[in-house]
């Protein structure tokens, strides 16, 4: 099954009501699917209240979580905020939840940073808290890290049997939870350093891409024609010296320029350049949910428009 494109920003710079407000637009009129929001300490505005305010101001733009980190919320009170940010929007809340990566978040806060191991392990029982709170009726839960009582989600997600939910990742445990359990499959790059380096661009390559699909065909089964591929592009720019481009940031990823060129985390080159790199990314991978930066959505409204919906 091919599936058809579509396009989301990620915005989370703080602004003014107003100017967040006429940013969601904005991005709704030139075509974009969604408007996603990242969750971390820094200069980013808080995700499920930016995007609260983004709902009201549009009327069909989705609103993506990219990710919230399962260690900053207990997911019984996660899945309040998402059912309730999902009614009010009639039904436009794509849930993006993680394990947590970055290491100031944790640093900063004074909340322990377990193992990968454990911060997947602990992803794994929220999402199956997080899909029992969604459910109708009360259920019990008894994991190793949370434990519920009769409890009766509510209010009720206008999306059934509840919001798409979205995990992404870079490694294959990450993956491999994503293919069993999430509607909306991200690649990323590993980010199991803490911190985006040259680390992180040997397992943004084409081979490595490839390897990462393989994970989740592996572990997705017969499931696998019902996940919807994403990818977040880091690096992205309508361009004639996307060979320049690709020499000055490819010694900070640690890889080649012709390795960075060809990595789905990044789209440099004309129009019509990238418009042919996108068609081969979901012919050889699948990817037709794709995430750009927000300082490249108005010059590549000409690329979302030719290929939303193809």
């Amino acid at each position: 099954m091919t599936r058809p494109f579509r396009f989301s920003i990620q915005a989370s710079v703080p602004r003014p009501a107003a100017e967040w407000r006429e940013l969601g637009r904005r991005a709704e009129d030139l075509g974009y699917s969604a408007l996603s929001v990242s969750d971390h300490l820094d200069t980013e505005m808080a995700p499920l209240i930016a995007l609260a305010v983004t709902a009201e101001a549009t009327r069909n733009l989705r609103l993506t979580t990219l990710v919230l980190s399962n260690d900053f919320r207990h997911p019984a009170f996660l899945a309040k905020q998402a059912a309730t940010l999902d009614l009010l929007s009639d039904g436009r809340l794509e849930l993006g939840v993680g394990a947590g990566w970055k290491t100031s978040d944790y640093e900063q806060s004074g909340i322990p940073l377990d193992r990968p191991g454990i911060r997947i392990e602990r992803l794994t029982e929220a999402i199956t808290v997080l899909k029992g709170c969604f459910a109708d009726g009360p259920f019990d839960f008894d994991g190793e890290h949370y434990t519920i009582r009769g409890l009766d989600g509510q209010p009720a997600c206008v999306q059934r049997p509840h919001p798409p939910i979205l995990l992404a990742g870079g490694g294959r445990r990450m993956l491999t939870l994503a293919a069993h359990q999430a509607d909306i499959v991200g690649l990323n790059a590993s980010l199991h350093a803490g911190v985006i380096d040259h680390n992180a661009g040997p397992s943004a390559t084409t081979d490595a891409t490839d390897q990462k699909m393989e994970w989740i065909r592996e572990a997705a089964g017969d499931r696998f024609n019902q996940i919807e591929l994403q990818t977040r592009v880091h690096v992205s720019s309508i361009t004639d010296d996307h060979e320049g481009i690709a020499d000055l940031m490819a010694p900070a990823l640690g890889i080649s320029p012709e390795e960075a060129l060809a990595s789905p985390h990044v789209l440099v080159g004309s129009e019509g350049q990238c418009v042919e790199t996108l068609l081969a990314w979901r012919e050889r991978w699948g990817l037709t949910y794709i995430g750009l930066n927000e300082d490249s959505m108005v010059e590549f409204g000409p690329v979302v428009e030719a290929l939303t919906g193809v």
